[in-house]
């Protein structure tokens, strides 16, 4: 104290020598940082054009950005998850500058403000399962770098973030930041207005036309995003299937939401963006997002407990399956098309996952513990081209986590995966506050939907989608806190 005492007496000092009271002191200051940076502007102008131009300022925009952060660590939470809506953008538009590490970056600083801000007795929230089974898959994961089967340490790399890392930063984040009504409230309009707006994006590259790196992505994937001359939308995200899946994991959350004891008007809001959401599924062209779902739908259903929604959501459930598979209603668009072929059992592209997977099975018998992190798909093929499993397409998060982590590593994260899942359904069928409880309902059913959904592609451990079932998860742990029909002695139950 003595010391800092010290160098605050020196500054003053110093700025007493130069005649500067504390007011004219700091409008100095501010003038000589704002002459500053004009110099640096046109410097950098000169030197690098628009782009140059444009670094002080980001400076600047980082530097207010980093004290609000410290005043509210859990606005970089906030701005992680927004930022892995539209990183693949950004990177497309951008292209060749890496946007990919600015989300480690985003870790770092919140996790920096999280040190920095929150108090010290919050940290025993992070003494639970969910914490423990995320570290666990996390330390399997690193020890995959020792995998026997030969794969590259920088694909492995590549794999962990996603495969690992990120999911236990995230949990260990919510736990820490996410602590209040409100937070939820947020994430829940967060998510939603992001994945509306991407569907309006979505439908403006459908109807107005592709912007320079789009067209050369499309250009480089024609054979999955250009069918029968028709244009598969991917909106924001990095391909058509990852757009559908989340398109469909929103909507259901607006959907189910439709049925809580919100006002009129909220209602009427939810409605239209279930819709506009469902559009922009249509418009991906991504079957599997079906299965979202389906299988979300089922577990909302499990999950209010009610004989009445029970029968009211499996007829409306046949209903809709029923007119997909044995009618020919709406077959003239395009999009309805295509979505109705995800119920045929002889289509093409369904038995080619088969095929694959059937040469998978054969060789992956003398491989218990997989190929290990990175040797197939993206990173496989960029970084493992030498190996086997590289050139077997996974099409399945789940197949991919097989030949990976082998039959033991997916037996261990399915395990994982269903205890996270009937847990939560406990805490759900225990809340007595029915707006919560809908709020939860929604948000874990749309996660459970993703989490199958993941058989037919990689969903649940890509970005976004994995920050929103992770963080899911934590405001299901910690709900019972909140709900305020229960008694102390309940509440400490359920923690």
């Amino acid at each position: 104290m003595k010391g800092w005492r010290a160098i605050n007496t020196s500054v003053w000092s110093f700025r007493s020598w130069l005649g500067l009271d504390k007011a004219m002191g700091t409008r100095t200051l501010l003038l000589i940082a704002g002459l500053l940076s004009a110099v640096g502007v046109g410097v950098l102008t000169v030197k690098f054009g628009v782009v140059g131009a444009m670094v002080v300022p980001a400076l600047w925009l980082g530097v207010i950005y980093c004290i609000f952060l410290y005043k509210k660590p859990e606005l970089g939470l906030m701005t992680i998850l927004l930022y892995g809506f539209v990183l693949p953008f950004f990177a497309r538009e951008f292209y060749p500058i890496q946007f990919g590490i600015g989300i480690e970056g985003l870790f770092l600083i919140t996790f920096l403000a999280t040190f920095l801000g929150v108090p010290k007795h919050k940290w025993a929230n992070l003494s639970n399962d969910l914490v423990i089974l995320t570290a666990i898959w996390f330390a399997i994961s690193v020890l995959q770098v020792a995998n026997p089967y030969g794969g590259s340490i920088v694909g492995w790399f590549q794999e962990l973030r996603t495969a690992g890392l990120y999911g236990l930063l995230v949990v260990m984040l919510a736990f820490l930041l996410f602590d209040t009504k409100q937070h939820l409230n947020i994430f829940i309009g967060l998510i939603v207005i992001l994945s509306v707006f991407a569907s309006l994006n979505g439908a403006r590259q459908l109807y107005y036309g592709l912007l320079p790196g789009e067209q050369v992505f499309v250009q480089d994937n024609a054979i999955t995003h250009l069918i029968w001359g028709q244009l598969r939308v991917f909106s924001f995200f990095t391909d058509a299937g990852m757009f559908g899946a989340m398109q469909a994991h929103i909507a259901l959350v607006t959907g189910v939401l439709i049925f809580g004891p919100f006002r009129l008007w909220v209602k009427g809001a939810l409605a239209i963006a279930t819709v506009i959401l469902l559009y922009g599924m249509l418009i991906s062209g991504t079957r599997g997002s079906l299965f979202v779902i389906v299988f979300g739908a089922f577990a909302a259903i499990m999950l209010f407990k009610s004989y009445k929604v029970l029968v009211i959501g499996v007829l409306a459930g046949i209903l809709a399956l029923g007119m997909l598979k044995y009618t020919h209603i709406g077959s003239g668009n395009y999009h309805i098309y295509r979505l109705r072929t995800a119920l045929d059992p002889q289509d093409a592209s369904l038995n080619l996952r088969f095929e694959n997977q059937q040469i998978l099975r054969n060789y992956m018998k003398d491989l218990p513990f997989g190929g290990g992190l990175g040797v197939i798909g993206a990173w496989g093929h960029k970084y493992n081209s030498d190996k086997f499993l590289s050139k077997v397409e996974p099409d399945s998060y789940w197949v991919k986590v097989w030949a990976m982590y082998g039959i033991v590593g997916l037996t261990i994260w399915f395990c994982m995966l269903l205890y996270i899942i009937g847990k939560c359904a406990g805490y759900i069928w225990n809340i007595r506050d029915q707006g919560l409880r809908v709020k939860l309902i929604a948000l874990m059913a749309a996660s459970i939907g993703t989490f199958f959904a993941s058989y037919g592609n990689e969903v649940i451990n890509r970005v976004p989608a994995l920050f929103i079932v992770y963080i899911t998860w934590v405001f299901v742990y910690v709900s019972p806190k909140w709900d305020k029909h229960l008694e102390p002695a309940a509440i400490n139950r359920h923690v």
